[in-house]
């Protein structure tokens, strides 16, 4: 398995994206990771003993203000766009990058492809599950398009299921559609549409319309819905948990005496309540729809999410997720 890294993307690039490489390397054998980037700064943080690392150096990046299409044609040097024709070209088989997202976007549909018979690739992404049924759950669309058709979301539950299916071994995944109520006639025109045709998906197990405030309490393992309201439900899941921890911290500590020795009691089970809400630890979201896995993290990761992702590509690839999916659409649009 050979794995392109952008290692100029993200905020803390390149030290913190080679950390998390070298500590993936380390521990998967089988794994080839190839890191394009400045190479002075990437062998700062190298483990210079370690075989299955491999540099490919660029003078060029794209920084997280460039315009996505435009700098995906334009700067040709690029560590992100040489990583993605790597992919196109055959010589790596997957794609990683914490940078620009939109330019992410455009560099898997534009450079490596589409799948044929997918309409419109959609970002996947995981999260933990509060409840005893079901340690995650997957959400599809999270970002790639704010526009969606009901087609689009239709096709992002059969993505959905069978990355739950091949990754996380579920046999028979359920899927509902996000809306604002679980009633059958609820919603907008788009998702009114939307349940008729995931009603008639033979490919899926939809069990109907689900609410927001329902996700953490495992309703389903994949939800589906159009990339504004995703990305909109992330951030809000992301800001939701920072914010609770910090609003527990700030009454252990301002509280006097005896909350600081109760915080100092509850610390193993706060940390653990940290980690359950971590879903960086899941890995990246995949862009699904296009011809080989890419994987976007988080602008702004360290190590330990790097290795998280990369051991979450390592799985993809191991399962033959894309061929079964490629198979699937091509099937379906002949």
């Amino acid at each position: 398995m050979r794995i392109a890294v952008d290692a100029m993307g993200g905020d803390n690039a390149p030290s913190e994206i080679v950390k998390g490489c070298v500590k993936a390397a380390r521990e998967f054998s089988d794994v080839t990771l190839v890191l394009y980037g400045k190479e002075d700064l990437i062998r700062k943080e190298l483990d210079e003993s370690l075989t299955n690392i491999e540099i490919v150096h660029t003078d060029e990046k794209i920084l997280s203000e460039d315009d996505p299409v435009r700098s995906i044609r334009r700067k040709k040097e690029a560590s992100m766009v040489k990583a993605a024709l790597s992919v196109k070209n055959g010589e790596n088989h997957a794609l990683f990058s914490a940078g620009n997202t939109g330019a992410l976007l455009a560099a898997g549909t534009l450079l490596i492809g589409r799948m044929k018979g997918v309409d419109r690739p959609g970002l996947l992404a995981t999260f933990p599950s509060l409840s005893d049924k079901r340690s995650v759950f997957h959400m599809i669309d999270v970002g790639a398009n704010a526009d969606s058709k009901p087609v689009n979301i239709d096709q992002y539950a059969t993505l959905g299921s069978q990355y739950a299916r091949f990754v996380h071994g579920i046999e028979s995944p359920t899927v509902g559609l996000l809306n604002n109520g679980t009633e059958e006639n609820k919603g907008s025109m788009l998702t009114k549409e939307a349940y008729q045709l995931l009603e008639n998906n033979k490919d899926i197990n939809f069990v109907g319309n689900v609410e927001a405030r329902e996700l953490l309490n495992g309703v389903a393992d994949v939800i589906v819905t159009d990339g504004f309201t995703g990305n909109a439900v992330l951030k809000t899941i992301e800001g939701t948990a920072m914010s609770m921890m910090t609003v527990l911290k700030n009454s252990i500590y301002n509280n006097g005496i005896k909350s600081k020795v109760g915080g100092l009691l509850l610390k193993d089970s706060l940390k653990g309540m940290k980690d359950l809400l971590d879903y960086s630890k899941y890995g990246g979201a995949v862009l699904f729809g296009v011809k080989a896995p890419v994987i976007k993290t988080h602008g702004s990761a360290t190590s330990e999410p790097v290795y998280h992702t990369i051991r979450q590509i390592r799985e993809m690839l191991d399962s033959q997720l894309l061929e079964e999916l490629i198979g699937h659409f091509e099937q379906n649009e002949e």
